[in-house]
């Protein structure tokens, strides 16, 4: 593979050079960065309940309300949108689902309940399904390796797993209606299905090698309860789909705006890390220079990047910083450690990103 690494840049830039797998994992860590980032954002660890509860409710109500009008609206145009409008806020209310894996249980009272309440279960999406699995991805040695279930190496695949990664993804609603509302329940009767649902289908994961295993304990009754939960609503949606009672232009309504928030994800997946690292175990400054920060001025990252997705190298850094707390921690290191280490995490625009892992997977292949 031909591609270079460099540990200088400028602030912002969108154009660092494609990183080899072997030089991303041998970058040693920079310990004055790490230092200064636990020293300097110690006073913004903790989780601001009121936040929580008023960005995640009203996100909520505009995207179903928003979604409400797509499906009563008379003209196609204000049909559009309204769709355009629940796609963002149901997306920013689903990334709510990060967080609830980084919360401790007592840090927002009732919030991992009434998530699920008001999205998780109505979106198919209960959020035992990132729990227990995105935290693996934060495992040290776990990252950017098969044992990653957020991780493949797209920089480094061929050019057309690029379109297809996020092709994919507008299938979601779909899959997550058969699991839930077809395969879910025939798995309580049929053991060896049972085991194919939860190590292969109970996961927001990108890595098709990696396994679940059912936790136990309160963890395993949290789940079970949830989706349960999930499958009584899938069964109950194919139902009133089925006999008329919900039009079907409504459902497809509603599937259309569901298969938007899965696909604008999948583009931000796209360009939250860089995907250069095959197989390396990687130091954390490594993981922090494979990851994308794309910092303000820009207002668009707002949109496709909420909930403090923005700050993605931050928070690989800073994982128990919560979202709200990330600006000011972004604000305060830039400040401190200026055009260091740092900076080299931070990029322009989403535009910018994707062309830049579309000519590396061009860039890898021709050198094969």
């Amino acid at each position: 593979m031909a591609s270079s690494f460099s540990l200088t840049g400028t602030h912002g830039s969108a154009s660092h050079g494609a990183t080899s797998a072997r030089v991303v994992g041998q970058v040693p860590d920079d310990m004055a960065m790490i230092r200064a980032a636990a020293t300097l954002t110690r006073d913004l660890n903790a989780a601001r309940p009121l936040i929580y509860w008023a960005d995640m409710l009203a996100s909520v109500a505009v995207g179903y309300g928003a979604l409400a009008g797509a499906i009563l609206a008379q003209g196609v145009g204000l049909a559009v949108l309204c769709g355009l409008v629940a796609v963002l806020a149901l997306y920013r209310a689903g990334s709510f689902i990060h967080e609830l894996t980084h919360l401790r249980p007592d840090a927002v009272p009732g919030f991992n309940t009434g998530w699920n309440a008001f999205v998780g279960i109505p979106l198919l999406i209960p959020s035992f399904m990132y729990e227990g699995v995105h935290n693996l991805h934060h495992q040290r040695t776990r990252y950017g390796t098969a044992k990653d279930p957020e991780y493949l190496p797209l920089a480094l695949m061929k050019p057309w797993t690029v379109p297809l990664f996020v092709a994919v993804a507008a299938l979601g609603p779909i899959g997550l209606i058969i699991r839930y509302g077809v395969l879910s329940p025939l798995s309580a009767v049929i053991p060896p299905l049972r085991r194919i649902v939860v190590e292969r289908y109970s996961g927001l994961v990108i890595n098709p090698a990696f396994r679940r295993v059912m936790p136990e304990g309160k963890s395993r009754r949290h789940w079970l309860v949830l989706e349960v939960l999930a499958s009584v609503w899938a069964m109950s949606l194919i139902a009133l789909v089925a006999t008329g009672t919900i039009p079907l232009r409504a459902f497809l309504i509603g599937l259309a705006v569901a298969s938007g928030t899965m696909v604008l994800n999948q583009i931000r997946t796209l360009v939250a890390h860089l995907w250069e690292n095959e197989e390396q175990v990687m130091s954390v400054t490594a993981q922090y220079l494979d990851s994308v920060n794309v910092p303000p001025p820009g207002l668009l990252p707002e949109l496709w990047a909420p909930v403090g997705l923005r700050y993605h190298a931050l928070h690989h850094l800073l994982p128990g910083v919560p979202y709200h707390a990330l600006p000011e921690a972004h604000r305060r290191l830039s400040r401190e450690l200026g055009t260091s280490t740092y900076a080299l995490a931070n990029y322009r625009s989403l535009s910018g990103l994707i062309g830049r892992l579309v000519r590396s997977t061009f860039r890898t292949n021709s050198s094969r």
